[in-house]
């Protein structure tokens, strides 16, 4: 009996110093590897989520919510992007916001082409993942015809468009707008000498923000503020039948 007993132990031992290895052997050491699959994932996170109650409310005619329930779902996305990268590549999921932390030293330029690289990857993934699972709501919306424009247009879902009411000048000025309030308040909520937001609490309060956008500087143009965000299904759609419409 002790000695089933002590080969049980003895077991359970090897079982303790086996898993670390593994671990340690599953592990990505490069840097470079790690960041860019923390930011392809967590903007893909944002984006599945964030086109995916783009396609609901558009294709469900009303009946599964509304231009609210985009902004909620975009800034909960956004939330839960932060989540899945923060501790790993901070969680950009933003050229825009890449490119300043670059001009203000807290990233280093090399890394900054793959930190963009990331986010467009992430995107256009997002962008073919919601078109594979709701191609046959789409379809059935639009009767198959891919339009950028008009009252049964789908390009939408995927990438931002302005209204047709608004000028050139007025929709580069609401861009320009709105990305500069998203970095601002985004600088601080994690200036530690200001008012920064408690420990924990990163990614909520970037969700807040950008819910706050959503509803106050939305309208004009779907509140991209954010170039990779916009680049990547933009180039899906382009792909996927929509044609060069996308880019006028």
């Amino acid at each position: 009996m002790k000695q089933e007993v002590s080969i049980m132990e003895d077991g359970s031992r090897r079982e303790d110093h086996m898993a670390p290895n593994v671990v340690s052997r599953l592990k990505i050491k490069n840097e470079c590897i790690r960041v860019v699959l923390a930011e392809t994932l967590c903007t893909f996170i944002m984006m599945v989520f964030g086109l995916g109650t783009v396609a609901q409310v558009v294709t469900g005619n009303g009946a599964f919510g509304e231009y609210f329930s985009i902004n909620v779902g975009f800034g909960l996305s956004v939330a839960m992007g932060v989540h899945v990268g923060g501790k790993v590549s901070g969680a950009h999921m933003n050229a825009a916001v890449s490119f300043t932390m670059c001009v203000f030293g807290r990233l280093r330029w090399k890394m900054f082409p793959l930190y963009v690289f990331a986010q467009f990857l992430g995107s256009f993934l997002a962008a073919g993942t919601i078109f594979l699972l709701y191609y046959d709501a789409i379809h059935h919306y639009c009767g198959g015809n891919f339009t950028v424009s008009g009252p049964k247009a789908t390009a939408g879902i995927f990438a931002t468009y302005p209204a047709p009411y608004i000028s050139i000048y007025t929709g580069f000025f609401d861009q320009v707008l709105g990305t500069a309030m998203l970095l601002l308040c985004l600088m601080a909520l994690a200036d530690r000498r200001n008012q920064p937001v408690v420990s924990g609490g990163e990614p909520v309060g970037v969700g807040l923000l950008v819910l706050l956008i959503g509803i106050s500087m939305g309208s004009n143009s779907g509140y991209a503020i954010n170039p990779t965000r916009d680049l990547g299904p933009r180039v899906f759609t382009l792909m996927a039948g929509w044609g060069m419409e996308v880019f006028r």
